[in-house]
Order: C-alpha cells, then structure tokens, then sequence
C-alpha cells in the first residue's frame, strides 16, 4: 500500500508537470496562433502525453526492471491506453464545457485533465509500465485462454 501511495503521489507530479505544458500550449496555440480549441487540444495532449512518458519511465515507475529494447512497445502501450484516454476524454470533455456550456478553454482543460487521471494511474500502472513478470503472466494467460478455446472447438 505504501508503495502504490508514493507512486500515485510521484504521478500526481508527473501528471501536474504535463498539465502545466498542455495549458501553456494550449494557451499558445489558441491565443498567440489562433487555433481553435477543438485542434489545439489534441496537439497539446499529444505534446504532454510524451513529456509524461519520458518522466515516468525516469521517475514514477523507474524502480520496475525492463529493458531498453523495449521502450518503443512500452511507448506504444503508453500512447494507446493512456493517450486515447487523455486524447478522447480531453477533446470530448473540453469540447462539451467550451462550447456547450461556455466554460473558457483553460479551465475546461484542467477540468479534463483532473477527470482522466485516475484511469490513467491504473492503467500505467497495471499495464503500460506493468513488471516483465506481469506482462509475462498476462501473455501466459492469452495463450492457455486461446488453447482453450481451441479445444472447445
């Protein structure tokens, strides 16, 4: 319990640092460039989702053992559970509290962000940045699953 408390708290960091960069871009790319909300927060998502990547292979999960020939899977992994949460419930929700309920874009992004969080723990936790044991345990368990329904045939 101790240890999944100290690495929440060490992603609640992370997670404040990337919102601090998808605020600041979106408010860049929306004041000083004039895009509107609904383009320019995908791109400061996806800006933002590679800073937490890279701050949470070093800081919040650097104690799990992995090697380095796998960082483009664990990248890969990153980006489709944590970026298609991010992306879609930060484009949905932002477009829904800007305009729907008129909300300025920068407090509904924080909105946004705040809400997807907690998915995103379990699901890095659980899964992008998972042990090699774990991940190994999962891959065993796909493969008695598809033997089985094989049999059943």
């Amino acid at each position: 319990m101790k240890t999944a408390k100290r690495r929440f708290g060490r992603f609640s960091i992370v997670g404040l640092m990337g919102a601090g960069v998808q605020l600041f871009l979106l408010s860049v790319l929306t004041r000083s460039f004039g895009l509107l909300d609904l383009i320019a927060t995908p791109a400061a998502v996806e800006i933002a989702i590679l800073h937490n990547f890279i701050w949470h292979e070093r800081f919040t999960w650097n104690d799990r053992a992995r090697c380095s020939r796998q960082l483009a899977w664990r990248l890969w992994r990153f980006h489709a559970a944590n970026g298609a949460i991010s992306l879609a419930g930060n484009t949905l929700l932002t477009y829904f509290l800007v305009d729907r309920l008129k909300v300025p874009a920068t407090p509904a992004a924080l909105g946004a962000i705040v809400l997807c969080s907690a998915a995103n723990f379990l699901v890095a936790d659980r899964w992008v940045f998972a042990s090699e044991s774990a991940n190994a345990d999962i891959a065993d368990a796909r493969e008695k699953a598809g033997a089985a329904r094989s049999a059943m045939i």
